[in-house]
């Protein structure tokens, strides 16, 4: 259906508009994919500078011959519509059927488990890569981790990733999707679970008083290193800039533990997922360079050396937009470095991750003995 080379599947939504206006930028032509074309026209006449995109519209009813029919012809398909948990594999096996690259913008570290275990090996058998979490949320940091696994004998990495912003709807969606899921971290190369309903105070450069992170699912950075020569723990948690709106997602947690787990998982997840409607319904604002910042800590250790680096940056979903469009663009001209279940900057480069990310004004990496 589409010779254009890239794919924005939900691209209505939030983050989907922002990888338009990106993949804008940088000049690569694409079909703009949801379920109600005239929804798709209209978010698609408000991206900042579209009349000078080669972009086409298509609905979809997200079957997987529906999907691989649009995906026929194309290089890479952005994948936004989440939680993935629910929606993702279809999307998966239509691009298997089309033979695209695939990215999304996950969080939802079960949902990468999944990918690493099932689907990573069929994308490698196809010379195709499967990149999910290739967004703010986890990209940056991940980055940040390979700077730090630079600077010496590293085997430990602890992360943590902040933001200050509105969660988009389907964001929301997402966090209280996860809530359900075992969260791992990794310990001497194995997977173990976080304690459930877990407080953490946390130090960030930048802020005098501490932040509240949590879990938050795991994060994908210990399925990332799994398997990785010199890491043997990593533990990543997170959340917003915000202690109030933490407070309110731990009580949550601690809610659903009680009332909410032992009913079956249909019911689980209407639950849910009526919960994070109350919460976030609607299309929050665009983004406050002035306002809405981002902050990643990577701290490594070994037996006798230590590192640390800190991304400083701003607005976490034009993040997202632009990590996506840079990876899209990547994938349009050249091969992935690694094929397979990869992460952006095993898959791109960390130092580009993070060189594309300063070179917009977004964010900034900082190294630290």
């Amino acid at each position: 259906m589409t010779k254009r080379p890239a794919v924005i599947y939900g691209a209505s939504g939030f983050s989907g508009r922002l990888i338009a206006e990106y993949l804008r930028e940088y000049g690569v032509p694409f079909t703009a994919l949801g379920r109600d074309r005239r929804k798709l026209q209209e978010v698609m006449c408000h991206v900042p500078g579209i009349e000078t995109a080669d972009y086409e519209i298509a609905e979809t009813c997200g079957s997987v011959e529906e999907l691989a029919k649009v995906f026929s012809g194309a290089k890479v398909v952005c994948n936004t519509v989440g939680p993935f948990m629910y929606h993702g594999a279809r999307v998966l096996e239509a691009c298997l059927k089309a033979g695209c690259h695939y990215i999304d913008i996950t969080g939802e570290q079960s949902w990468i488990r999944e990918i690493a275990e099932h689907w990573g090996p069929k994308f490698a058998e196809r010379g195709l890569l499967v990149a999910p979490a290739t967004a703010f949320m986890s990209a940056s940091s991940d980055a940040a981790c390979r700077m730090v696994l630079e600077s010496g004998t590293i085997d430990t990495l602890e992360t943590v990733t902040m933001f200050k912003g509105v969660p988009t709807f389907g964001s929301t969606q997402t966090i209280f999707a996860v809530i359900q899921t075992e969260a791992f971290h990794l310990e001497q190369k194995r997977y173990k679970p976080w304690p459930k309903t877990t407080r953490y105070q946390v130090t960030v450069p930048g802020y005098l008083q501490t932040q509240l992170a949590l879990a938050w699912g795991g994060f994908p950075h210990p399925v990332w290193f799994k398997d990785h020569p010199q890491v043997a723990n990593v533990r990543s948690i997170g959340g917003l800039l915000d202690r109030q709106i933490m407070e309110n997602v731990a009580a949550t947690e601690e809610m659903f533990e009680k009332e909410i787990r032992p009913l079956p998982q249909a019911e689980r997840e209407r639950k849910l997922a009526e919960m994070a409607n109350a919460v976030q319904g609607t299309t929050p604002p665009r983004e406050n360079t002035h306002e809405h910042r981002t902050i990643d800590v990577v701290v490594g250790r070994g037996s006798l050396d230590h590192a640390q680096c800190v991304v400083f940056g701003t607005c976490c979903y034009r993040q997202t937009g632009l990590i996506q469009a840079f990876a899209a663009h990547h994938l349009v001209h050249a091969a992935p470095r690694k094929v397979g279940f990869a992460s952006a900057a095993e898959a791109f480069g960390h130092r580009e991750v993070l060189a594309a990310l300063e070179n917009h004004g977004l964010a900034k990496a900082k190294m630290y003995a």
